[in-house]
């Protein structure tokens, strides 16, 4: 039976994951992430690198590979290469550039230039937000190729199209294809990996990285295997383009593979295509080894030997990393590097404002949820002063203000674009209770919700909720809630 005939396992009788298994199978995924450099022209010409223009405008003869047009190297994309590299701990070594012969409508020289056994960067990794360590093989410099549009078949693909369009504005842009070693385990540890690679290139100014525009692409290498035995056959799943559709892809894939061994069928490499809409794979050609590619040194090209200096001082100029700004986050605010609100604040690049308002006397572990809950809109700049967010965390953790009202305080401030957070509390009338009055509150609360306090007594978790639901309901807000419940635990007996 063809593997495109097989029944979608994803639909019935679908395996669960116990212990990073599939029904006693290991997933194995490596990823090829390709990576379009934010240079302002191309790897070997001068033609514009620029995203959305009409079709065919930047073109040359270096990128149509006419008849005596040689190929001069941009040191810019190089550079970026190299900061890549360094991010990902690799290391910078000579390196060559290859001719990679096939004969794609989207290639108009009929090869392609890239690098093969000499890369640029190489033997790196990259640590996900858990702490878990991927090894990178390479990650090597290479030109793009065009893009075809095929037109009047089925989900773009070629099969049924009338007719294709070729693009050739994107061919012989400088791209970085970063080459993971297989070792993930399952599709979250891939989505993790692309995320956190993603915020790397990001970081160091490489790459804009807009999956949804196509300069950051992945391949996903998936197999399966029983745990003990060796390493199941791969197949690659082409141009997977969001990190949705690489979690999506991967697990249908590795499914795909399992139902067809227990099946008896054996399973090919071979390269196949993820179609988003039926949320499956099919295959598009049997894999290619490199002899299939027909590799031997580029003629025009020189070997890339960036000096010790140049590589040091690339090194030099990187940027904190998110991983690094995590760790320092986390130590700053007693939470954990890979606590959602430190990851996210770090992902919208607010964690120097977090940190800043620590600087000026706020709480910075307060300041942390704030700008979490509060600060989606704000960009890696707010327009809050920190001032006034640390004003209102000394407020909050002085006891003048109660969570609920500090958050009410903030909404006001952060839609203002800044205010003070003490004039805010007395404009809405909030006042801190003093004890004997808030304990007055809890005894009222006790009285009224007599089968919740017994439930309390009796060790009920929901009960509790209860219980202060109905003090900040007859306070308007202003009681603490952590007060109330050190109230409420301390009647309990």
């Amino acid at each position: 039976m063809s593997d495109n005939r097989l029944v979608n396992p994803l639909d019935n009788g679908r395996p669960t994951l116990v212990d990073n298994l599939i029904d006693g199978w290991e997933l194995v995924v490596g990823l090829e992430v390709h990576v379009e450099l934010a240079t302002a022209t191309k790897l070997f010409s001068a033609s514009a690198n620029r995203f959305g223009d009409e079709p065919n405008i930047h073109i040359d003869p270096v990128t149509l590979g006419l008849p005596g047009a040689l190929p001069v190297l941009n040191r810019h994309a190089v550079e970026l290469a190299m900061r890549i590299g360094l991010a990902l701990d690799c290391t910078v070594q000579p390196s060559t550039f290859h001719r990679k012969n096939y004969f794609y409508p989207d290639m108009p020289k009929a090869y392609q230039i890239s690098q093969y056994d000499q890369p640029i960067n190489i033997d790196g990794h990259l640590d996900l937000p858990n702490g878990q360590r991927i090894g990178i093989e390479r990650a090597h410099l290479e030109e793009d190729t065009g893009k075809s549009t095929h037109v009047g078949g089925p989900s773009g693909r070629i099969h049924g199209s009338s007719h294709s369009l070729i693009d050739f504005n994107r061919a012989g842009v400088p791209l970085v294809e970063i080459v993971s070693r297989p070792d993930m385990r399952t599709a979250e540890e891939a989505r993790q990996y692309v995320t956190e690679l993603r915020g790397i290139l990001l970081a160091v100014g490489a790459s804009d990285a807009k999956m949804e525009e196509g300069s950051m692409r992945c391949d996903v290498n998936v197999s399966v295997h029983k745990p003990g035995t060796m390493f199941g056959t791969r197949c690659e799943i082409k141009n997977v383009n969001s990190v949705r559709s690489l979690g999506r892809a991967t697990e249908y894939e590795a499914r795909r593979q399992i139902a067809m061994i227990e099946a008896g069928e054996t399973v090919r490499q071979e390269t196949r295509h993820w179609d988003e809409n039926d949320g499956r794979t099919y295959t598009l050609r049997t894999k290619e080894d490199a002899d299939d590619y027909r590799y031997f040194l580029e003629p025009d090209l020189v070997p890339l030997d960036p000096s010790p200096e140049w590589i040091q001082a690339v090194r030099e100029a990187l940027p904190m990393l998110p991983g690094a700004r995590r760790t320092r986050l986390g130590a700053a605010t007693g939470t954990a590097p890979d606590s959602e609100a430190v990851m996210v604040v770090v992902e919208r690049g607010q964690d120097d404002y977090v940190l800043a308002v620590g600087h000026l006397g706020g709480d910075v572990a307060r300041a942390l949820v704030h700008v979490k809950e509060a600060y989606a809109d704000q960009g890696a700049e707010p327009s809050v002063a920190a001032q006034d967010l640390a004003l209102l965390t000394r407020m909050e953790v002085g006891g003048k203000l109660t969570a609920t009202q500090a958050k009410a305080v903030l909404a006001d401030i952060v839609e203002a674009g800044g205010g003070d957070a003490q004039a805010i509390a007395v404009a809405k009338g909030f006042e801190a209770l003093d004890t004997s009055s808030l304990e007055a509150l809890v005894d009222q609360a006790i009285a009224e919700n007599a089968d919740a306090w017994s439930k309390f007594q009796a060790g009920e978790g929901k009960a509790l909720g209860a219980l202060v639901g109905a003090v900040m309901k007859s306070s308007q807000g202003k009681a603490d809630g952590k007060l109330v419940t050190a109230l409420l635990n301390a009647k309990k007996g």
